[in-house]
């Protein structure tokens, strides 16, 4: 069904895997991991600028807030002029509410499409737990390990399931670990400790002050969602903990370094203003004068 997205998910994993396969081996759990790390960047890269802009626009529409109070308070029992008049204003300073959902919908598809190819690696259901199962029939091992993954062929498969890192296998969950237990505890636990904190930080620099759904959200994100990351690293394959990590990293940094930037301008933006304000302003004991009509 989503064929669309497995396909090119699949691809930009396959050429990293080969890339890193050169110095580490198919076979090494560090390459496949490393694989899954790269993905992530790529696409968190390609996102850079839609990102950049969301940020903006975000910005943009809390220092428009005063405005659209008093536009609320004015056409209160219009809500068609309301709408109109609050829409005309975001028109005029180039907000796009719908600019912020492409970010989230493509991070969301490459998630799903990662999240099935690594788990139609292994379709025995060795370390599935609840919901993840790869498959309703699962397959003996024998012919999961001759069966191709999208772009992966039977020799990348076995690879896959041969790789371990520090004794743990890629597709292990610590509550389906078993007698790997400690090797998998040993990789997924620091994960998701790096995720929780991550994503805690990410909602630490959300600006405050915000009220109604805004706040709700942010509360949300600082223990509701890292509680939540620690929760599914129960549950989740060793290498989509990987993921998780590495995007709550980048998410992270990317939001520090885009608050900084837009405090940088805004602080610049003040300054000018003011010292316009200055400059327009008549000196001391000089009188003003008046312009000749």
């Amino acid at each position: 069904m989503l064929d669309f997205v497995y396909f090119p998910v699949s691809a930009v994993l396959w050429c990293w895997h080969r890339l890193l396969a050169y110095p580490l081996g198919a076979a090494d759990g560090l390459a496949w991991l490393l694989a899954v790390v790269a993905l992530v960047v790529t696409v968190r890269a390609l996102l850079i600028v839609p990102a950049v802009r969301q940020a903006r626009s975000q910005a943009t529409l809390r220092s428009l807030q005063p405005q659209m109070d008093g536009l609320r308070r004015k056409h209160r029992d219009d809500p068609r002029a309301q709408a109109e008049q609050i829409r005309l204003l975001h028109r005029e300073h180039g907000v796009s509410l719908f600019a912020g959902f492409v970010p989230l919908i493509a991070q969301a598809l490459v998630f799903l499409g990662l999240f099935h190819v690594l788990r139609s690696f292994d379709r025995t259901g060795a370390y599935a737990v609840g919901p993840f199962t790869s498959t309703d029939t699962p397959l003996s091992p024998e012919v999961n390990s001759a069966t191709a993954n999208y772009l992966f062929g039977v020799p990348e498969v076995r690879a896959f399931l041969d790789a371990r890192l520090f004794g743990a296998p890629l597709s292990a969950t610590l509550s389906g670990a078993g007698e790997t237990f400690a090797a998998v505890a040993l990789l997924a636990i620091p994960l998701v400790v790096i995720a929780a904190l991550a994503t805690h930080f990410t909602a630490r620099l959300t600006p405050s002050g915000q009220d109604g759904t805004a706040a709700i959200m942010r509360n949300l994100a600082l223990w509701v969602f890292p509680a939540g990351a620690l929760i599914g690293g129960a549950i989740l394959p060793v290498v989509v903990l990987a993921y998780f990590a590495t995007n709550a990293v980048w998410t992270c940094a990317q939001q520090y370094l885009i608050h900084r930037s837009l405090s940088a301008r805004a602080a610049a933006a003040a300054t000018l203003a003011t010292a316009t304000a200055r400059a327009a302003a008549p000196r001391p004991g000089v009188k003003p004068q008046r312009r000749k009509r």
